[in-house]
């Protein structure tokens, strides 16, 4: 077998159709996720702890002549930050898409028709023999 002809087989096979699919939801999904926490989640929990915001609460590391103040600024000038604001809005971000995700697998789970196990096969018949026997002993009994 070529290997054009294994990599065709390959990338139909429903395992890694089914993976490309997921793949780009995911991507997609993760951007919507990121919008609600950057967009709506943060905004609020900043307003909430004193019109703080996430996105500027760092620690200049080097050398910052300019005195750049923004988290954007100071990426772009190249001056190296401890931007724990940065990490905990994707902290945020992380978890909120984690629990997501476990909670559409638990209800994939949910949703799943448990396998029924298979039925019991019958006992062969048995033999004539040994009712004729069982019925002699049966009858010596009495």
């Amino acid at each position: 077998m070529s290997m054009i002809q294994e990599f065709r087989e390959f990338a139909v096979k429903g395992n890694a159709m089914d993976l490309a699919v997921g793949v780009i939801i995911g991507g997609a999904f993760g951007k919507i996720v990121e919008s609600i926490v950057g967009d709506l989640i943060m905004p609020v929990v900043g307003k909430v702890v004193g019109n703080l915001d996430f996105s500027n609460l760092l620690v200049v590391l080097g050398n910052n002549p300019n005195n750049l103040t923004t988290f954007a600024d100071l990426k772009k000038a190249g001056i190296a930050v401890f931007a724990y604001g940065n990490f905990l809005t994707i902290l945020v971000n992380f978890v909120i898409l984690a629990f997501i995700i476990f909670m559409m697998v638990k209800q994939l789970n949910r949703l799943r028709t448990p396998v029924a196990p298979a039925p019991e096969p019958e006992a062969p018949p048995t033999p004539e023999d040994v009712l004729l026997l069982r019925e002699i002993r049966d009858s010596l009994k009495k």
